[in-house]
């Protein structure tokens, strides 16, 4: 059967929406099963870690290392207790976090790396790690965020001063060793209106005009005394905040580090976002999400870039499952997950796509990150429902695939892909006609230089022929009863 098949070029949404995966409150959860559960990936998947190589206890993690200390307070430690990044200095780039990496941009999204750092490491520990990273494509980094506060181990070992000049000379040389990373300033934003000066204005104004991304971490409503004690009436260790108040306050922050920057105008993303269950429940948890989805929907001033929803799966109730006690492994899922399936399927939070010029085979795709990519748009027509719907293909690919709204994943040893979960939330009333998406982000998950002038910014995949497609509409076998 003959199909018409283009170019398609993927963008960025109107806001992108990232996903927290992995924390001081829970584990790693891999990409395949998030695929499974959310429909559709992400634009980048965030995770956090920490390095601090100068301690004694280093490279364990903290909590493992000092399991007897008595604390009363997540961040008590000596460093922040985040699973501990192993690169670096003689680092070791087969472990953590870059396994992760690499699988995260094989399933076609990018990176977000959240990393504290001791702001006392000599230069050479910053340009290793920027070498870590030469080959993880667009990836961000988020370097010692929620830099204004007093909670995190470096704003113990650090003038806020010395902790904003730390961040820019890390910039810096970022920009030298791998300028395919782009950085994001977390600090405190414009509380008070009235004022109308993010925290710590003086000390972080260099920074905010040297930083590629801004951002800020506001909750709308948060548990900072988990696991130590349960939020209950009159406690003093959580928070519930207006919706629009936070919003309004994120908005703000956005028009004053522009003001900063003379008027120029940067990516602004909310590294982390949610409301925590612990507080308001897991039913109004999911209102307040919705809430805030919708007013950011309905703002003509489009202000924000993406945001984080922290997180995948939690220990406590910061997650769209939380973690099964009896068992690591295991995710029970809340309330706020329906809803968070409806929001990163509307329009406004998916990618744009733009169907270019017929293909012509063999063709060569272009994949530079989530939010620039060169695929294949395959027409398909249904005469109705399907029974059977799956492609198989004779080369080693890695590619993502779209129908119908749903993604799908295929490794390069994988041959034919099961499309049928894409009909059975979403079945076709009738005769219809459907695209198929298909794009090709790098394998390996890193950037080669063996793809030429800008390597560290696209990678290409080859695709000889189109794949076989089969489409049935009634069972193999009719029905003996």
């Amino acid at each position: 059967m003959e199909y018409e098949v283009s170019r398609i070029h993927m963008g960025a949404a109107q806001c992108a929406v990232d996903l927290g995966d992995g924390s001081e409150r829970g584990e790693y959860v891999d990409q395949d099963y998030i695929l499974n559960r959310l429909g559709r990936p992400h634009r980048a998947i965030s995770l956090m870690y920490c390095y601090y190589p100068l301690d004694k206890e280093w490279p364990q993690r903290i909590s493992e290392a000092c399991k007897d200390q008595k604390v009363s307070f997540a961040w008590d430690y000596a460093y922040d207790d985040y699973f501990t990044y192993k690169g670096g200095i003689n680092g070791d780039l087969s472990d953590e976090p870059f396994k992760y990496m690499r699988e995260i941009r094989a399933h076609g999204q990018d990176v977000i790396l959240t990393l504290t750092i001791d702001p006392n490491v000599p230069d050479e520990h910053l340009i290793a790690i920027a070498k870590d990273l030469s080959t993880f494509g667009r990836m961000q980094i988020r370097i010692n965020h929620e830099a204004t506060g007093n909670w995190f181990s470096f704003t113990k070992r650090a003038t806020y001063k010395q902790i904003a000049d730390f961040y820019v000379k890390f910039h810096n040389i970022l920009k030298q060793y791998a300028p395919n990373v782009s950085t994001i300033l977390c600090a405190g934003g414009v509380e008070n209106p009235k004022e109308n000066k993010i925290e710590k204005e003086e000390e972080f104004a260099d920074a905010v005009r040297a930083t590629d991304v801004w951002s800020i971490d506001k909750y709308l409503s948060l548990h900072w005394g988990w696991p130590y004690d349960v939020a209950e009436t009159g406690g003093n260790t959580h928070a519930r905040y207006s919706v629009r108040g936070v919003y309004d306050m994120a908005k703000r922050s956005h028009a004053r580090f522009t003001e900063l920057c003379g008027g120029t105008v940067k990516p602004m993303v909310l590294s982390e976002l949610n409301a925590d269950g612990d507080v308001t429940g897991a039913y109004e948890q999911a209102e307040m999400i919705k809430l805030f989805c919708d007013i950011l929907k309905n703002d003509p001033d489009k202000w924000l870039t993406g945001f984080t929803f922290y997180q995948f799966r939690d220990r406590g109730r910061l997650g769209l499952e939380i973690e099964d006690p009896n068992n690591v492994n295991v995710g029970i899922e809340q309330p706020v997950m329906r809803t968070y399936k409806q929001i990163i399927n509307d329009d406004y939070f998916k990618p744009a796509m733009t169907v270019g010029e017929t293909a012509q085979f063999p063709v060569k795709l272009r994949w530079g990150g989530s939010e620039d990519a060169e695929g294949l748009a395959i027409k398909l027509k249904f005469e109705k429902d399907p029974v059977f719907c799956e492609v198989t293909f004779e080369e080693e690919l890695n590619l993502m695939l779209e129908i119908n709204g749903r993604w799908f994943y295929k490794s390069p040893k994988t041959k034919t892909v099961d499309l049928m979960s894409a009909f059975f939330d979403n079945r076709l009333s009738g005769s219809t006609e459907l695209t198929l998406k298909i794009f090709a982000p790098p394998a390996s998950g890193e950037n080669s230089p063996a793809d030429g002038d800008g390597w560290q910014f696209n990678t290409y995949t080859t695709i000889t022929k189109l794949p076989d497609i089969r489409i049935r509409y009634s069972a193999i076998e009719p029905s003996k009863d």
